[in-house]
C-alpha cells in the first residue's frame, strides 16, 4: 500500500464500544498507524486511538477530501485494482453491523460526501476491519473476484452457547480472517 493512501474510519456509533476498539486496533495492525484516521471520535475518547492512527473531532464529512472513495454496499459499482491504486483516500463507516443491514453507510456518511467516488466490494456486509483488509488487498492487485469468503461464522462461547456473526470473512490459509482479541472477548461477554 502506498503510504499516500489513507483509510478513514468514520465512527457512526454513539459510543466507542469495547467491540469498536478491537476492530479499530485490528485495522492498525492490517495497514499500520501512518495509513489511518479516525474520524467523528469524541473528545473524551481521542486518547484510546491515538495510538493505533490518526484521531479526529472532525467528520470525514467536514474534511472536504479530494481523490476520495466511499466504501458502501449500497454502491453500484465494485472497486477495481486498476482503480483504486489512483485514490487517496478510503472512507469506511465505524458501524457495529446490524442484521439484516440497515443501509446506514448510505444514510449516514455517502449522502453526505458529494465529492467523493462511491465502490462496494460486494454487496454483503463486512466488520469494519475486514472491508479493510479487503480494500487492502484490492490495492495489492487482487480484484474481488479473485478472493474467497465465508459467510458468517459460529464463535462458541459456552458449554452450550455459541455466537453467529452474520458477516462476509475473507478467507486467509483457508479460515476466516477474524480478530483473536475479538474471538476473546466474545468468549468472556457475558449475555447479548
Amino acid at each position: 500500500m502506498k503510504s499516500q493512501q489513507i483509510m478513514i474510519i468514520e465512527h457512526l456509533e454513539p459510543e466507542l464500544y469495547p467491540w469498536c476498539i478491537i476492530e479499530y486496533k485490528s485495522i492498525s495492525k492490517i495497514i499500520g498507524k501512518s495509513n489511518l484516521w479516525f474520524t467523528n471520535i469524541k473528545k473524551e475518547d481521542k486518547n484510546k486511538l491515538e495510538k493505533y492512527g490518526k484521531v479526529s473531532e472532525l467528520s470525514v464529512k467536514e474534511l472536504n477530501l479530494k481523490n476520495s472513495c466511499i466504501l458502501d454496499p449500497e454502491a453500484p459499482n465494485t472497486l477495481t485494482s486498476e482503480e483504486a491504486k489512483n485514490f487517496s483516500f478510503f472512507i469506511f463507516g465505524g458501524i457495529l453491523g446490524d442484521y439484516p443491514p440497515r443501509k446506514r453507510t448510505e444514510v449516514e456518511l455517502t449522502k453526505f460526501i458529494r465529492n467523493a467516488e462511491k465502490r462496494n466490494i460486494g454487496k454483503q456486509q463486512f466488520s469494519t476491519d475486514n472491508a479493510v483488509f479487503v480494500v487492502k488487498q484490492i490495492l495489492q492487485g487482487k480484484n474481488l473476484k479473485e478472493m474467497k469468503f465465508q459467510n458468517e461464522i459460529e464463535i462458541p462461547t459456552g458449554k452450550y452457547d455459541s455466537v453467529i456473526l452474520p458477516y462476509l470473512y475473507p478467507l486467509v490459509k483457508n479460515k476466516p480472517r477474524i480478530s483473536k482479541e475479538l474471538v476473546l472477548f466474545l468468549k468472556k461477554k457475558k449475555g447479548f
